[in-house]
Protein backbone atom coordinates (compact mmCIF):
# COMPACT_ATOMS: atom_id res chain seq x y z
CA UNK A 1 0.00 0.00 0.00
CA UNK A 2 2.71 2.08 0.93
CA UNK A 3 4.62 2.11 -2.13
CA UNK A 4 1.22 2.31 -4.57
CA UNK A 5 0.84 5.53 -2.87
CA UNK A 6 4.54 6.66 -3.27
CA UNK A 7 4.52 5.32 -7.31
CA UNK A 8 0.78 7.33 -7.31
CA UNK A 9 2.97 10.68 -5.85
CA UNK A 10 5.64 10.14 -8.29
CA UNK A 11 4.19 9.81 -11.43
CA UNK A 12 3.11 13.22 -11.60
CA UNK A 13 4.98 15.72 -13.14
CA UNK A 14 6.74 18.18 -10.29
CA UNK A 15 10.02 19.80 -9.80
CA UNK A 16 12.64 17.85 -8.50
CA UNK A 17 10.84 14.50 -9.71
CA UNK A 18 13.68 12.25 -10.85
CA UNK A 19 16.25 13.75 -7.78
CA UNK A 20 13.25 12.28 -5.59
CA UNK A 21 12.97 9.08 -7.22
CA UNK A 22 16.69 8.58 -6.96
CA UNK A 23 16.62 9.62 -3.45
CA UNK A 24 13.73 6.96 -2.83
CA UNK A 25 15.38 4.40 -5.17
CA UNK A 26 18.80 4.21 -3.30
CA UNK A 27 18.40 2.42 0.00
CA UNK A 28 17.97 -0.36 -2.67
CA UNK A 29 20.44 -0.10 -4.72
CA UNK A 30 23.00 1.07 -2.11
CA UNK A 31 24.78 -2.44 -0.34
CA UNK A 32 23.32 -4.30 1.81
CA UNK A 33 26.01 -4.54 4.21
CA UNK A 34 26.82 -1.13 4.03
CA UNK A 35 23.25 0.36 5.08
CA UNK A 36 22.93 -2.56 7.63
CA UNK A 37 26.10 -1.09 9.04
CA UNK A 38 24.86 2.36 9.01
CA UNK A 39 21.51 1.18 10.94
CA UNK A 40 23.49 -0.87 13.45
CA UNK A 41 25.12 2.71 13.93
CA UNK A 42 21.49 4.60 13.75
CA UNK A 43 20.40 1.93 16.71
CA UNK A 44 23.16 2.44 19.11
CA UNK A 45 25.62 -0.13 18.16
CA UNK A 46 24.36 -1.77 21.29
CA UNK A 47 24.12 1.64 23.32
CA UNK A 48 21.07 2.62 23.74
CA UNK A 49 22.80 6.26 25.52
CA UNK A 50 24.58 6.34 21.61
CA UNK A 51 21.37 5.66 19.31
CA UNK A 52 20.18 8.18 16.61
CA UNK A 53 16.60 7.73 17.57
CA UNK A 54 16.99 8.28 20.98
CA UNK A 55 19.00 11.56 20.74
CA UNK A 56 15.60 12.58 18.58
CA UNK A 57 13.21 10.66 20.88
CA UNK A 58 14.49 12.45 24.29
CA UNK A 59 14.54 15.78 23.00
CA UNK A 60 11.31 15.48 21.45
CA UNK A 61 10.23 15.03 24.92
CA UNK A 62 9.01 11.56 24.07
CA UNK A 63 11.24 9.42 26.43
CA UNK A 64 13.68 9.86 29.06
CA UNK A 65 17.59 10.44 29.32
CA UNK A 66 17.65 7.69 32.09
CA UNK A 67 15.45 5.52 30.15
CA UNK A 68 16.33 4.91 26.91
CA UNK A 69 14.80 2.37 24.38
CA UNK A 70 17.48 -0.29 24.11
CA UNK A 71 16.46 -1.13 19.85
CA UNK A 72 18.93 -4.26 19.55
CA UNK A 73 19.32 -5.47 22.95
CA UNK A 74 15.69 -6.56 23.85
CA UNK A 75 13.93 -9.53 21.75
CA UNK A 76 10.63 -6.69 20.85
CA UNK A 77 12.46 -3.58 20.12
CA UNK A 78 15.25 -5.94 18.22
CA UNK A 79 12.49 -7.27 16.06
CA UNK A 80 10.94 -3.92 15.31
CA UNK A 81 14.33 -2.35 14.10
CA UNK A 82 14.71 -5.51 11.99
CA UNK A 83 11.00 -5.00 9.94
CA UNK A 84 12.22 -1.52 10.28
CA UNK A 85 15.48 -1.61 8.05
CA UNK A 86 13.88 -3.94 5.54
CA UNK A 87 10.68 -2.58 4.96
CA UNK A 88 13.25 0.79 4.44
CA UNK A 89 15.00 -1.41 1.94
CA UNK A 90 11.76 -3.13 0.32
CA UNK A 91 9.40 -0.82 -0.42
CA UNK A 92 11.87 1.48 -3.24
CA UNK A 93 11.82 -1.51 -5.07
CA UNK A 94 7.76 -2.25 -5.12
CA UNK A 95 7.70 1.49 -5.71
CA UNK A 96 9.34 1.36 -9.27
CA UNK A 97 7.55 -2.19 -10.20
CA UNK A 98 3.96 -0.28 -9.26
CA UNK A 99 5.77 3.00 -11.33
CA UNK A 100 6.03 0.72 -14.08
CA UNK A 101 2.41 -1.03 -14.00
CA UNK A 102 1.08 2.17 -13.25
CA UNK A 103 3.02 3.76 -16.68
CA UNK A 104 1.48 0.84 -18.54
CA UNK A 105 -2.13 1.72 -17.87
CA UNK A 106 -4.23 3.16 -20.81
CA UNK A 107 -4.10 6.75 -20.60
CA UNK A 108 -8.24 6.25 -21.83
CA UNK A 109 -8.83 4.56 -18.05
CA UNK A 110 -7.64 7.43 -16.30
CA UNK A 111 -9.92 10.03 -18.33
CA UNK A 112 -12.95 7.75 -17.49
CA UNK A 113 -12.23 7.76 -14.52
CA UNK A 114 -12.05 11.34 -14.06
CA UNK A 115 -15.01 11.99 -15.98
CA UNK A 116 -16.68 9.52 -13.54
CA UNK A 117 -15.56 11.58 -10.40
CA UNK A 118 -12.70 9.35 -9.36
CA UNK A 119 -9.97 11.74 -8.26
CA UNK A 120 -6.81 11.06 -5.52
CA UNK A 121 -7.77 8.03 -3.18
CA UNK A 122 -10.74 7.12 -4.55
CA UNK A 123 -9.28 6.38 -8.08
CA UNK A 124 -5.97 4.84 -6.62
CA UNK A 125 -8.59 2.29 -4.56
CA UNK A 126 -11.16 1.66 -6.88
CA UNK A 127 -9.30 2.16 -10.29
CA UNK A 128 -5.55 1.88 -10.57
CA UNK A 129 -4.81 -0.54 -7.13
CA UNK A 130 -7.55 -3.50 -9.21
CA UNK A 131 -5.57 -2.64 -12.48
CA UNK A 132 -2.53 -3.39 -10.90
CA UNK A 133 -3.22 -6.73 -8.48
CA UNK A 134 -0.95 -9.14 -10.85
CA UNK A 135 2.14 -6.12 -10.32
CA UNK A 136 1.29 -5.72 -6.91
CA UNK A 137 1.61 -9.76 -6.02
CA UNK A 138 4.77 -10.20 -7.93
CA UNK A 139 6.22 -7.09 -6.12
CA UNK A 140 5.04 -9.12 -2.65
CA UNK A 141 6.16 -12.31 -3.66
CA UNK A 142 9.56 -10.92 -4.39
CA UNK A 143 9.38 -9.05 -1.28
CA UNK A 144 8.97 -12.38 0.60
CA UNK A 145 11.68 -14.82 -1.50
CA UNK A 146 14.04 -11.11 -0.72
CA UNK A 147 13.05 -10.91 2.78
CA UNK A 148 13.39 -14.49 3.41
CA UNK A 149 16.61 -15.46 1.47
CA UNK A 150 18.52 -12.43 3.21
CA UNK A 151 20.28 -12.68 5.90
CA UNK A 152 22.41 -9.38 6.37
CA UNK A 153 20.45 -7.08 8.01
CA UNK A 154 19.78 -9.79 10.75
CA UNK A 155 23.31 -10.97 10.92
CA UNK A 156 24.57 -7.45 11.26
CA UNK A 157 21.90 -5.74 13.22
CA UNK A 158 21.11 -8.42 15.76
CA UNK A 159 22.96 -12.04 14.77
CA UNK A 160 20.06 -14.06 15.80
CA UNK A 161 19.97 -12.57 19.46
CA UNK A 162 18.81 -11.51 22.10
CA UNK A 163 18.14 -14.51 23.14
CA UNK A 164 17.53 -16.26 19.70
CA UNK A 165 14.64 -13.79 19.31
CA UNK A 166 15.32 -12.64 16.00
CA UNK A 167 16.75 -15.29 13.67
CA UNK A 168 15.63 -16.37 10.35
CA UNK A 169 15.81 -19.51 8.91
CA UNK A 170 19.13 -18.34 6.72
CA UNK A 171 20.55 -16.80 10.51
CA UNK A 172 20.03 -19.97 11.99
CA UNK A 173 21.52 -22.25 8.92
CA UNK A 174 24.31 -20.07 8.81
CA UNK A 175 25.12 -20.44 12.81
CA UNK A 176 24.27 -23.95 12.95
CA UNK A 177 26.66 -25.11 9.59
CA UNK A 178 29.40 -22.54 9.55
CA UNK A 179 29.89 -21.09 12.95
CA UNK A 180 28.84 -24.64 15.22
CA UNK A 181 30.68 -26.92 12.05
CA UNK A 182 27.68 -28.72 11.83
CA UNK A 183 27.20 -28.89 8.13
CA UNK A 184 24.23 -31.51 7.79
CA UNK A 185 22.21 -29.81 9.93
CA UNK A 186 23.42 -26.31 8.73
CA UNK A 187 22.36 -28.14 5.52
CA UNK A 188 18.73 -29.46 6.38
CA UNK A 189 17.75 -26.48 7.53
CA UNK A 190 18.30 -24.49 4.42
CA UNK A 191 16.72 -26.78 2.63
CA UNK A 192 13.47 -26.58 4.62
CA UNK A 193 13.29 -22.94 2.85
CA UNK A 194 13.02 -24.50 -0.51
CA UNK A 195 9.39 -26.49 -0.41
CA UNK A 196 7.93 -23.57 1.72
CA UNK A 197 9.40 -20.96 -1.08
CA UNK A 198 7.78 -22.75 -3.61
CA UNK A 199 4.20 -23.30 -2.37
CA UNK A 200 3.84 -19.30 -1.54
CA UNK A 201 5.69 -18.47 -5.44
CA UNK A 202 3.22 -20.84 -7.18
CA UNK A 203 0.20 -19.84 -4.99
CA UNK A 204 1.22 -16.34 -5.65
CA UNK A 205 1.50 -16.55 -9.16
CA UNK A 206 -1.95 -18.33 -9.55
CA UNK A 207 -3.40 -15.65 -7.41
CA UNK A 208 -1.83 -12.92 -9.43
CA UNK A 209 -3.05 -15.26 -12.95
CA UNK A 210 -6.65 -14.54 -12.16
CA UNK A 211 -5.95 -11.16 -11.30
CA UNK A 212 -5.30 -10.24 -14.90
CA UNK A 213 -7.49 -7.82 -15.91
CA UNK A 214 -8.24 -8.58 -20.28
Amino acid sequence: MCAGLLAHALVRSFRGRWFLRFFILLPWAAPIALTAIGWYWIYGAGIPEASVFNWFLVHLHLESATNVTNWLGTPRAAMSSIITVQAWRMIPFATVIFIAGISSIPQEVDDAAAIDGATGLKKFWYVSLPLQLPIATVALLFGIVFTATDMTVTYVLTHGGPFNSTHMITTWAFNLGVESASLGEGAAVSLFMLPVLAVVAIGMLMFAKRAEVT
